[in-house]
């Protein structure tokens, strides 16, 4: 029986194959639609954590600043200086951390030969370039002995070399930093960057050998990565340097803790919205689609009224009959769905990528919005367009399946 009123399905998707097809159509338009949607948002949200990914995401840095409160004997207003002691306290006293490295900064002359340019020079510990995610196109970052050794070795970005070796190799040269020489052991790969830092545009030397070019006894800032719960660690650091420098907890002003987990947490929620929304308009362009193959299905109810009464009368139960138009509902659907996913790929594979970081800056291609459809994209697409293929068939299914027999006899 069940193949019997598969092979009338079949045979009735056939009679009316023009109708058939145009209803195809509609359903493939929206679920292309859904498909590359969420494709945009899934390539929005690589965009923009592709401009994050140098900060990690189990990292915390502090700044020094200026007390806003009253505490003990401290007045507001004083300044909070970060010191290398302050490294020894928090390794102490803070739990779960995995690294951490003090930051001497300098915006200094740069030289080779006779090119030169202003950039900013950091003294970094060798561990600050795995907490950072730096990876390097030639070369390799400083050593371990290398941050107590004084070694006069530096690591340069992208920009600086393209700036002052102009496509020649940089590896094994020798730069000038106010006047002193530096060995080139390392290039950076071109980051993309969003914030005021811009790591292309900076040399980094170890923090020992920064002692030749500014005194590092303060420190510009004090990176660390832990493991576990940002929370904790952000409150014990916060109460570490309170502590050891007189000032209340509360004070948020006195250090600035940068929680990078949370921020990028806040990142997170913007992106998952916008790619909801977009789900949710790709669901209302397919509920158009839906719309139109319902219609169809209940004018072929209407028209073979007479057909569902002679099968009920030969024996024909309400379920057969429900079968019989939810299987032409659902090989509409399929159809459709399957030329949709074709014309979504189609789609994607021609237009390749969309502008974002790009617009704004050089290099900047790796934070473009890539129309890239993967597996979980397609997942939810089908699930989208089996929800309303059900849908728009069972409600004309339910209707001729509830036909009198006696009345769709005489119907005409």
């Amino acid at each position: 029986m069940i193949r019997e009123l598969a092979r009338q399905a079949y045979n009735a998707l056939r009679h009316n194959r023009r109708r058939s097809v145009l209803t195809m159509l509609g359903m493939a338009w929206g679920i292309a639609t859904v498909v590359l949607l969420l494709a945009y948002g899934a390539g929005f949200e690589r965009g923009l954590w592709a401009a994050f990914r140098s900060w990690g995401t189990s990292l915390v840095f502090i700044f020094p600043g200026r007390t806003e409160m009253q505490a003990g004997g401290t007045k507001a207003g004083t300044e909070v200086r970060l010191t290398v002691s302050d490294l020894d306290f928090i390794r102490a006293e803070v739990p779960l951390l995995k690294r951490i490295s003090p930051e001497s900064f300098k915006q200094t002359a740069v030289s080779y030969g006779t090119r030169s340019g202003n950039y900013g020079v950091s003294g970094v510990y060798s561990s600050y370039a795995r907490m950072r995610r730096m990876d390097l196109a030639d070369g390799s970052f400083f050593s371990e002995q290398d941050d107590f050794s004084h070694s006069r070795v530096a690591v340069i970005g992208s920009d600086v070399k393209k700036k002052l070796f102009s496509g020649q190799d940089a590896l094994g040269q020798s730069i000038r930093l106010d006047g002193i020489s530096y060995q080139i052991i390392g290039v950076l790969k071109h980051l993309l960057e969003n914030g005021d830092e811009d790591m292309n545009a900076k040399v980094y030397v170890p923090f020992s050998a920064m002692k030749d070019l500014k005194n590092t006894y303060y420190l510009n800032s004090i990176a660390m990565e832990y493991e576990g719960d940002h929370e904790k660690v952000v409150n014990a650091v916060r109460k570490s340097m309170a502590f050891h420098h007189s000032f209340d907890p509360k004070d948020k002003r006195a250090v600035f803790v940068f929680d990078v987990f949370a921020d990028l947490m806040d990142l997170r929620v913007i992106t998952t919205g916008i790619k909801i929304l977009l789900g949710f308009i790709g669901l209302l362009t397919l509920g158009i689609g839906g719309v139109g193959l319902m219609n169809i299905m209940l004018v072929s109810v209407t028209q073979r009224t007479r057909e569902i009464g002679v099968e009920k009368a030969l024996g024909a139960r309400r379920w057969h009959i429900l079968f019989q138009f939810l299987a032409e509902a659902l090989v509409i659907t399929f159809l459709g769905g399957v030329a949709g996913v074709a014309l979504a790929y189609l789609v994607s594979w021609s237009v390749g990528s969309l502008t974002l970081w790009s617009a704004f800056i050089e290099n900047a291609s790796e934070g473009d919005i890539h129309l890239t459809i993967n597996l979980g994209t397609l997942i939810v697409s089908t699930g989208i367009l089996s929800v309303v293929g059900i849908v728009s068939g069972m409600l004309p299914a339910i209707k001729a399946a509830r036909l009198d027999p006696i009345e769709a006899l005489r119907y005409e």
